[in-house]
């Protein structure tokens, strides 16, 4: 048990993350008991230095030694239960989960390098009937060049972005109509359209793995649950719009049954476990994200929680799928920018 009795004691990684204070403040407020909070980040900055009841730096989630520091915090802070929050802490502590004592709320290591391979991902979910982007797997800059001609560039965009990548990072859209003087005057720097030319003329030759893809325009949705392995346990499914930063800030939850069961497919297919965000646009999956994510929280219908309960052995997965009828349709978040203040 915790540190005190009574208390359950969750170890919430990578607590300086966009969603970090609202997942925080999600187990926190669970309805049901006292929670200590231990967070770790590996910059002294996290939110949840502030959030937390304790707060440690640890090496970056990239970091071969990672596991092992997460290892002496959970003895040191008498841990019951760990929660990674970044894609970053999966590589290393996928492998290494069995060598807790408490449970680890993270998949298997080839669900985690699947998952976090695009390509992987298309060639799954094209091969298991469902649908996915037009796609290209190149490497360099010949190599981006010649698949955007193969999926029509110019007469129609095109989008790229490095095979093994985390939420909007190295995404761009190729598109030959783009106003550079608009985006140079009007838009904030990191504007996502650019022209193949420029494209090219910045991509190293070689050595880097890339995916040319079909630009989709279809409104962008999002499945988030908790899965065994095989099934999906439990899911809310929601819209993902006005994005910012490549961080949705605003989504309202759907009633999406064929999205549910397209994910209970890619569930069956990648061997998901714990925390899953499944991304489409249109019908097409776009990501698999296989760790907790952005996701809506209703008074009674906390998902981070309930997944705590279940790594506790608190609740079963047939009790915790009596409960997916409490997802409201049309319950709306949205996110906004919040601020502390202190003296060091």
């Amino acid at each position: 048990m915790g540190a005190r009795a009574g208390v359950t004691t969750i170890l919430v990684t990578a607590c300086g993350a966009p969603g970090a204070a609202r997942l925080l403040r999600a187990l926190r407020d669970n309805g049901e008991r006292e929670v200590r909070l231990v967070g770790v980040d590996m910059s002294e900055r996290a939110i949840g230095r502030h959030l937390c009841d304790a707060f440690h730096l640890v090496p970056p989630g990239a970091d071969p030694m990672f596991p092992d520091a997460l290892l002496a915090l959970v003895e040191k802070e008498s841990v019951d239960v760990v929660l990674p929050e970044s894609s970053h802490d999966l590589h290393h502590l996928a492998p290494r989960r069995g060598e807790f004592p408490v449970p680890v709320m993270i998949c298997n290591p080839d669900a985690e390098r699947r998952s976090n391979d695009k390509a992987e991902t298309f060639d799954a979910a094209h091969r298991i009937g469902v649908g996915a982007p037009e796609f290209r797997r190149v490497t360099g800059a010949a190599g981006v060049e010649e698949a955007a001609r193969e999926l029509g560039y110019p007469e129609r965009p095109v989008c790229f972005k490095p095979v093994f990548s985390s939420g909007s990072r190295g995404f761009r859209v190729l598109d030959p109509s783009v106003d550079r003087a608009h985006q140079l005057l009007n838009e904030r720097p990191g504007a996502l359209a650019m022209r193949l030319e420029e494209a090219v003329e910045l991509l190293p030759d070689d050595g880097l793995d890339l995916l040319v893809m079909e630009f989709l325009t279809e409104p962008e949705r999002t499945v988030d649950g908790i899965a065994d392995g095989s099934r999906i346990v439990l899911q809310a499914t929601r819209t993902r719009e006005s994005v910012r930063c490549g961080l949705g800030m605003y989504f309202v939850t759907l009633d999406a049954p064929e999205l549910v069961a397209a994910s209970e497919r890619v569930v069956a297919e990648f061997g998901l476990e714990w925390f899953f965000s499944i991304q489409f646009m249109g019908e097409k999956v776009i990501e698999i994200n296989p760790r907790i994510s952005t996701m809506m929280i209703q008074e009674d219908f906390n998902l981070p929680w309930l997944a705590v309960k279940r790594a506790l052995g608190e609740v079963s997965d047939d009790e915790l799928r009596g409960v997916q009828d409490r997802v409201r349709p049309g319950h709306t978040v949205l996110r906004f920018f919040d601020q502390v203040e202190f003296d060091p």
